[in-house]
């Protein structure tokens, strides 16, 4: 444990606060073959944790396709998604007994996402947990998303404390790297077919899932 204290504690959204990670590379994949990329799920893991505009533009780099629209094909990818929260919808596991947890221990609590403000409203409203967020941080409409550290950075100065006391907990490397380069320290918490990679070692702590969090807060 670092000597820091914790003073707040950040949650991304996808794939740590809602299952939404497979229907987004579902989502991807099917989008992105309409317009004739050819990938596949696997694939996709690759972008896991970019911004949604950022996604579209690294497929299109890689295989071009005529009448270029980005916000027109991230719109279709992000009307999926939508969809599939508003229909399917389900908690990670552990999620309420973590924001009850720091809501105990009288931590500020807040959302650092690569999503956009209606996917953040789908989530809210599907799981009726908004008002444990003191801050909600979206990078849909920064210069950069993860993993750049601006919308962690953001958050932590929403929350009124410093990166350095902020917990941000991730479920991708584009969001722990820029966990990290905001100073903040870190739980990874990675889909079970991933965890044994070495690289989730750059972050300070890795969890199976949210309801473990004690281990980390005591």
């Amino acid at each position: 444990m670092s000597s820091t204290p914790i003073e707040a504690v950040i949650f991304d959204m996808d794939g740590i606060i809602i299952d939404t990670e497979p229907a987004w590379q579902q989502a991807e994949v099917a989008v992105m073959n309409q317009f004739g990329v050819p990938i596949n799920l696997v694939d996709a893991e690759v972008t896991t944790g970019l911004r949604i505009d950022a996604v579209v533009n690294y497929w299109y780099q890689r295989h071009p396709w005529p009448n270029y629209d980005n916000q027109h094909v991230a719109q279709q990818i992000i009307d999926k998604v939508v969809a599939f929260i508003e229909n399917e919808g389900e908690p990670m596991r552990g999620v309420v007994e973590a924001l009850k947890l720091c809501q105990q221990k009288q931590l500020k609590i807040g959302l650092a996402t690569s999503s956009s403000s209606d996917l953040i409203e789908a989530v809210m409203k599907k799981l009726g947990i908004k008002n444990y967020f003191m801050a909600i941080e979206s990078a849909e409409n920064l210069q950069y998303g993860k993993p750049h550290p601006e919308v962690y950075l953001n958050c932590a100065n929403a929350l009124g404390i410093s990166p350095a006391n902020c917990l941000a907990i991730e479920d991708s490397f584009n969001g722990l790297i820029a966990a990290r380069a905001a100073s903040m320290q870190t739980v990874a918490i990675p889909a079970a077919e991933l965890a044994q990679q070495s690289r989730w070692q750059i972050g300070h702590h890795q969890l199976e899932h949210l309801g473990l969090l004690t281990e980390v807060l005591g």
